[in-house]
């Protein structure tokens, strides 16, 4: 059930993250503050379809 996912950075566009998540619980796109190294600051992640 569980699926392999990419987080996109929304300010520069960098795939930089892999995660799992679960169809059935998280039917929609996730969204994760994360680091961004590019960036050097912690921006907003979102699924990449």
């Amino acid at each position: 059930m569980r699926e392999l996912v990419k987080l996109v950075c929304t300010e520069c566009g960098e795939e930089n993250y892999h995660t799992t998540k679960n169809k059935k619980k998280t039917p929609d796109r996730l969204e994760l503050m994360k680091y961004c190294p590019r960036s050097r600051t912690y921006t907003l992640h979102r699924e990449k379809r």
